[in-house]
């Protein structure tokens, strides 16, 4: 099995690059067009789309401007970037004969249409089973077995960061840590160890939905280069956002799935997304992890940085986030030495994965971690883009409940000053600098074309760095730029 060396963590990242053919066949299905509109578009971007849908002829591109305020201007180019790169809206050429005009994809458009009104045999949204449910199985039966296929997933990926454990987890599947593996959230060491990498960590620190989807585009990618398994990527996406539409609790017939979706089923039940009756094989019934693929909400990923944020954020406000139910995060469970040892009374995966950021862990039992603060461990964390201050703030939300005591009752601070103070200077020791990986325009024909090509990226979000004396900018995406470019050349 392999994947790309980049693997698309995203799911906006994924769709961006396949091409029109592709959508055309995603958006035959109406539970894939309802998904990707759920999922995938702004609210502004949201109103064109319901504005357009019942539309009978096209509209005029200038007649948006009389829609949005003037000062959203970039909020209206982006969310026609976005309906662009989706393959959901086409519109026009510009020419000096006839007005830029608008529409709604036909496919996209009719299927939409069939998922707000109904009607039709498509059977997009799953055919439920007519069989009896067994009594066993309700909605906590099915949050309990998702959460237990999850957390082996996670388990794996944090007892690979270099330290023994003595936990005994049961693990994933074989096909699961090969597909961790291939994806490069953990990598095989020359000892024949598993190690995890910065991807893995920033997998780790993910809300539980992006997991999701991080491990399911790695599915994904790895079924499109293995063509012998007889699984293709778009048929299998589309049947991931008919997961998403079904109802939570309720059974589906196996037999009106497709012999191909059929074939999928083993690898979703190994990550937690559907259950399979032992004794009743025609059914199957979809988990949380399945039903919220497609819940509204940030799609973007976290860096390791803000992961580390929001943990340290979640030690003060802890709320019940993510498919699976209550946080996973920990208030009051580490204690700080003036020697830089550390214990942590845990079973927390993210807990220990954002420990295992910035501490040598060293031992682990099955409800304490135990390891030591050092120069490696503090630049490998600076490498990582997380600052001393963050490092500070975690272990000051997360210290034990004894230090809090011990801190009151002799005035002095939570942490050891020691520790507090010698974690600064090691960042000080590393002159520290943030890399963007993105493309470089320049060399443009005159200041004019510069100015409006550096203009438009600026409007749909992608320019990272410009320089107007040199004539150069530096943009994070480049498709959108490409297709700016192109219509430019065209009304030339």
């Amino acid at each position: 099995m392999s994947v790309s060396t980049a693997p698309s963590l995203q799911l906006a990242e994924y769709l961006e690059k396949l091409p029109g053919t592709t959508f055309r066949k995603l958006y035959q299905q109406p539970s894939t067009a309802f998904a990707i509109f759920r999922r995938m578009l702004s609210h502004l971007a949201k109103t064109f789309v319901m504005r357009m849908l019942f539309m009978p002829k096209p509209m005029l591109l200038g007649d948006l401007d009389v829609w949005v305020k003037p000062e959203s201007k970039r909020q209206k180019d982006q969310a026609l970037s976005i309906l662009q790169s989706l393959h959901i809206v086409h519109i026009s050429p510009p020419s000096r004969d006839k007005p830029q005009e608008m529409q709604l994809t036909s496919n996209f458009k009719n299927s939409m249409r069939r998922a707000l009104t109904g009607g039709g045999s498509h059977n997009s949204f799953g055919v439920p089973s007519t069989l009896v449910v067994p009594p066993e199985i309700d909605i906590p039966f099915l949050d309990r077995y998702a959460r237990k296929k999850w957390d082996d997933i996670l388990h794996f990926v944090v007892s690979s960061v270099g330290y023994k454990s003595t936990a005994e987890v049961s693990g994933p599947n074989k096909s699961v840590k090969e597909l961790l593996i291939a994806g490069r959230l953990v990598d095989r060491r020359p000892n024949g160890s598993i190690g995890i990498t910065q991807a893995g960590f920033t997998f780790l620190l993910q809300e539980a939905n992006a997991q999701v989807w991080t491990l399911l585009l790695l599915w994904l990618e790895a079924m499109d280069t293995n063509k012998e398994a007889g699984l293709e990527a778009v048929d299998m996406l589309s049947f991931l956002f008919v997961l998403a539409s079904m109802e939570l609790g309720r059974a589906y017939d196996t037999n009106a799935l497709t012999e191909q979706r059929r074939n999928m089923l083993p690898s979703l039940v190994d990550f937690g997304l559907i259950h399979v009756p032992h004794h009743k094989r025609s059914m199957f019934f979809p988990t949380r992890l399945a039903t919220t693929l497609t819940t509204s909400g940030s799609s973007s990923l976290r860096t390791i940085s803000e992961g580390v944020s929001a943990a340290t954020s979640a030690a003060f406000n802890p709320s019940p986030t993510g498919p699976l139910g209550a946080g996973t995060e920990q208030r009051g469970s580490i204690v700080v030495e003036t020697n830089y040892r550390l214990y942590a009374y845990t079973q927390s995966t993210l807990q220990i994965a954002v420990l295992a950021l910035f501490a040598k862990l060293n031992m682990r039992f099955p409800d304490m971690v135990a390891g030591r603060l050092s120069r490696a461990s503090i630049h490998q964390a600076i490498n990582f883009g997380i600052t001393a201050d963050q490092i500070i703030a975690y272990l000051a939300a997360h210290a034990h409940e004894q230090m809090h005591r011990t801190a009151a009752m002799t005035n002095k601070p939570v942490l050891p000053p020691t520790v507090v103070d010698q974690i600064r200077l090691w960042q000080l020791e590393n002159e520290r600098m943030k890399t963007t990986s993105g493309f470089l325009f320049k060399d443009f024909e005159d200041q004019k074309e510069y100015l409006a090509i550096a203009g438009f990226a600026e409007e749909v979000g992608v320019l990272v760095w410009r320089n107007d004396k040199t004539g150069m900018f530096f943009a994070s995406k480049h498709e959108q730029i490409r297709d700016y470019l192109r219509i430019r050349k065209k009304a030339e």
